[in-house]
């Protein structure tokens, strides 16, 4: 906790069903309620289909946990139209408040980019159908990441958010037209990271998260080791430094606006690129 503040943050976007976590994943947990990290939600995308729940069964476990499920691109040529079915169901737990993470990556390219961008679209249509709201992977892709949400969403307003968000002010720009939020990790912390700091400072209040994508990314100090939520302060004290704001100020903005996109439809107990 920052001395003498009353903070709650939400860590709108880790991994905690990474192998990383599986020793030690409770005191995970107990840090991250220590530094004020009373939320997270748990990304369901995992390694891919058939074994497409396990943050959904993290949900369950922890009050504080929330989740997500979808197919990331990497494991996008793992789907089968069985796949889609079994996210359908799946969006009926009460503790799943999100779809993704989804999109394009043409960095690794472990699925082949035509099969990617059909399996964007046909989870964009499921989540759409669900009421879900989106969370969006785009890794060397922008372009085409852009095109198949105009086409598909044919100019309805965006009920989602933009992963790791470490591009442009023109791109943050875009994507908030759109409707999107931009959400902020470790990345903001790196002294490289000019650009997205530049991209933090035009973001309005009300389209602002904070995520730690942990295992990934660790924040500055702590880059290169593992990280996990509690470390995400390191990241809304730089984001409250770039903004001219307090990290209080940080953790209650992004709080709504996690509540509102996320929770108004989902799981509503308030008790809550990689």
């Amino acid at each position: 906790m920052f001395p003498g503040e009353v903070t709650m943050f939400i860590d709108s976007h880790c991994h905690l069903d990474d192998a990383r976590f599986s020793d030690d994943l409770e005191a995970v947990l107990d840090r991250a309620s220590a530094a004020g990290v009373t939320r997270i939600l748990s990304i369901g995308t995992g390694d891919g289909p058939p074994e497409i729940d396990r943050a959904v069964r993290l949900a369950e476990r922890y009050e504080q946990v929330y989740a997500s499920i979808g197919v990331h691109p990497h494991d996008a040529a793992k789907v089968k139209p069985q796949t889609l079915d079994d996210l359908r169901a799946l969006a009926a737990h009460p503790k799943v408040v999100a779809f993704g993470e989804i999109g394009l990556d043409y960095h690794y390219d472990f699925s082949p980019r035509e099969v990617q961008r059909e399996v964007f679209v046909a989870q964009l249509n499921l989540a759409r159908e669900l009421g879900l709201p989106i969370t969006i992977h785009t890794r060397e892709a922008w372009d085409d990441t852009m095109s198949i949400l105009r086409e598909t969403l044919r100019g309805e307003q965006v009920m989602g958010v933009m992963h790791c968000f470490t591009g442009d002010p023109a791109q943050a720009r875009e994507a908030i037209d759109m409707g999107f939020y931009l959400s902020y990790g470790g990345v903001l912390t790196f002294k490289t990271a000019e650009n997205v700091r530049d991209s933090a400072r035009i973001t309005p209040d009300d389209r602002l998260l904070i995520e730690t994508d942990a295992p990934y990314l660790a924040p500055i100090p702590y880059r290169g080791k593992r990280n996990e939520p509690s470390m995400m302060i390191e990241t809304a004290r730089k984001l409250a430094e770039v903004r001219g704001t307090t990290p209080d100020r940080i953790a209650a903005v992004t709080t709504a606006n996690f509540e509102r996109l996320c929770l108004v439809r989902g799981y509503t107990e308030v008790s809550d690129g990689n």
